[in-house]
């Protein structure tokens, strides 16, 4: 199934098995104390970033491709019964509409590769036009953090050969400061490790789990911070 259904059509699944992941808002706080702030979540997806600031942040916009990502996000933020700071936008990142200037924080979670791989047409030029973009939406003294792969089922950084240009990019082009950390995927059972990691993954990393006996399915992500 294309990485584009899996968002549309299995936007569920996939938010059970991030949910097994840690909370991030440490990462976060550590490069930027968001409190009090606009924060714009790139490709938000089902909240994973979102869902432990929006109680200290002055107002959130969350975007993503994919409307039914935005969806659970929506009914999870109104489950937690949080005055409403936030809003939801079906958006590409290369063209976001917004005002210049219109926030403090930008966060985004495993969302500007799929623009920004080697196997993608234009990628380097998907990547300066989401840099402008971003640049344009933050206010003076603003902070980008972007959090990507690293690679899944693996220990130590290993990424994708197609990701690797996209990174370099970020540190060499734009400035970017960069770090990695474990976002091990915790689950009770090997069996539901499988099942909740197959219809991303596929059939290599379920063997994997199977083969080390893994409930707990290590991850490694990196993360890139910029000052503007």
């Amino acid at each position: 199934m294309a990485i584009d259904d899996i968002y549309n059509k299995q936007a569920e699944a996939y938010e059970i098995m991030v949910s097994r992941q840690p909370d991030l808002s440490g990462v976060i706080h550590g490069i930027r104390s968001y409190e009090g702030l606009d924060v714009l979540d790139l490709g938000a997806g089902s909240g994973r970033l979102s869902i432990p600031l929006v109680s200290d942040v002055s107002s959130l916009i969350c975007t993503d491709i994919s409307q039914p990502m935005l969806d659970i996000l929506d009914d999870k933020f109104i489950h937690l019964h949080h005055t409403r700071n936030w809003t939801t936008v079906v958006a590409d990142h290369r063209s976001l509409p917004l005002a210049s200037s219109r926030v403090d924080l930008v966060v985004s979670g495993w969302s500007i590769s799929y623009l920004a791989h080697s196997n993608q047409e234009n990628c380097s030029q998907n990547l300066e036009q989401v840099m402008a973009e971003l640049q344009r939406v933050l206010r003076p003294g603003g902070t980008i953090i972007i959090l990507e792969t690293m690679g899944t089922g693996t220990d130590t950084p290993n990424p994708p050969d197609f990701l690797v240009d996209y990174y370099a990019q970020l540190e060499r082009t734009y400035g970017f400061n960069h770090r990695w950390i474990r976002m091990d995927y915790v689950f009770d059972t090997v069996e539901e490790a499988q099942q909740c990691t197959g219809f991303f993954f596929g059939e290599e990393l379920s063997d994997k789990i199977q083969a080390n006996q893994w409930s707990t399915v290590p991850e490694c992500a990196g993360v890139w911070w910029k000052h503007v």
